[in-house]
């Protein structure tokens, strides 16, 4: 591990930059939530690993736009490596820096407002969790 002193801080702020930039859209979120589930070396299946269950959108669009533009956003970060044939995702070398933001709300999913929790699945049934 790198010393912690020796750090570029305008490289590091990048790093955060680009790990928020891979979560700012949905079907990307999807994608690391699903590949936290799976273990080590396994791969999630798309275009339904990307979608959102409770949104409707028609599975040929999605995989257009995951092809052209979240799968390589993903890939460039180092954050998932994925394959056309069969169309799926593994994790990327950097998924740690992903995964751990969402792992983050997810443990705080409590202190999150409602106006983000009520829709959203996951953070839905992490509530549910702790409320029992």
């Amino acid at each position: 591990m790198p010393d912690r002193h020796q750090q570029d801080p305008k490289r590091v702020a990048h790093r955060w930059d680009r790990v928020f930039d891979a979560l700012s859209a949905e079907p990307r979120r999807q994608i690391v939530d699903a590949l936290m589930d799976v273990p080590d070396g396994g791969w999630v299946q798309l275009p339904d690993a990307a979608a959102t269950p409770a949104v409707e959108t028609d599975p040929e669009t999605l995989r257009v736009e995951l092809q052209h533009h979240h799968l390589p956003l993903l890939a460039d970060g180092g954050y998932v490596e994925w394959e056309r044939t069969p169309f799926s995702a593994t994790r990327g070398p950097r998924f740690d820096e992903v995964r751990i933001v969402l792992e983050g709300v997810y443990a705080n999913a409590t202190d999150v407002p409602d106006r983000l929790v009520v829709g959203c699945r996951t953070l839905e049934q992490q509530v549910e969790r702790t409320e029992f």
